[in-house]
């Protein structure tokens, strides 16, 4: 057989960022992808959160660093992603995980609720892809990959927020994958339906709550973290090396209706 011609998901040599990478969908894909051979930057707003996730990953065999990054400050992400250049000497992947998420029935949404969700959402997505951009087109390769929502697809009630901030998530990946494509960086978004976390348990575990989750999902059940991180892992992989400008839903099905 030709292995010319089949597709690689290896990361094996690549360096990957992560943000908010210490709890939930970001502490998966940090897994995954050390798992997939990369060596894998955590960060997290607190320095002792990045350094506690690195020291797992080197203890489990894998390779990885530890950075302080606060997608809410943009000199904060512009440190970050030099820190990670100069210890690695390069970076190849970004994944965009850090985000807020809340519920704001629209009647009742005040300035500040819309100013922190796109404040981490939107711009901090936007000025991190820009940073870790610019070393990508000067490397002449890169994949770049947020993680967005279903919510972003289709509205869902007393989500009016969120709905529009992953809605401009995926407008700023189409945008940035037409700026750099020609210049070998692919830019995708994951869009996940309800994934059972330690952040999400707390509805999730109220069988009511549930059900009605459920209800809407073709596949009958929610999803894993495994489910978000095994999409990831193929957007980062040269298996992918034709995909970007693309929003892909995890969802079951949920956005199909």
């Amino acid at each position: 057989m030709d292995s010319e011609h089949l597709p690689s998901f290896s990361l094996t040599g690549r360096v990957a960022l992560v943000t908010g990478a210490n709890r939930g969908i970001g502490r998966g894909v940090v897994d995954a992808l050390a798992a997939a051979g990369a060596t894998v930057a955590v960060t997290a707003r607190r320095a002792e959160d990045a350094a506690e996730v690195a020291e797992e990953i080197l203890a489990a065999g894998g390779s990885a660093s530890a950075h302080a990054l606060d997608v809410g400050d943009i000199g904060s992400i512009r440190s970050a992603v030099g820190d990670v250049v100069d210890r690695h000497g390069r970076l190849d992947v970004l994944v965009a995980n850090a985000g807020l998420g809340a519920n704001h029935p629209a009647l009742d949404v005040g300035e500040q609720d819309w100013d922190e969700m796109f404040d981490v959402n939107a711009k901090g997505l936007f000025f991190t892809a820009q940073a870790a951009g610019r070393v990508m087109v000067a490397q002449g390769a890169g994949r770049i990959i947020a993680i967005s929502s279903q919510a972003s697809l289709v509205g869902i009630r007393d989500h009016a927020v969120y709905c529009a901030s992953k809605g401009a998530v995926n407008q700023l990946v189409r945008v940035l994958a037409l700026e750099w494509g020609e210049l070998g960086v692919t830019v995708n978004a994951v869009a996940p339906t309800f994934i059972y976390t330690p952040g999400t348990a707390e509805r999730l575990d109220d069988p009511e709550y549930l059900q009605e989750v459920v209800d809407r999902i073709p596949m009958g059940h929610v999803g894993t973290i495994a489910d978000v991180a095994g999409a990831v892992v193929y957007l980062a992989s040269d298996a992918a090396a034709m995909v970007t400008g693309t929003v892909l839903p995890v969802d079951g099905g949920w956005t199909a209706q």
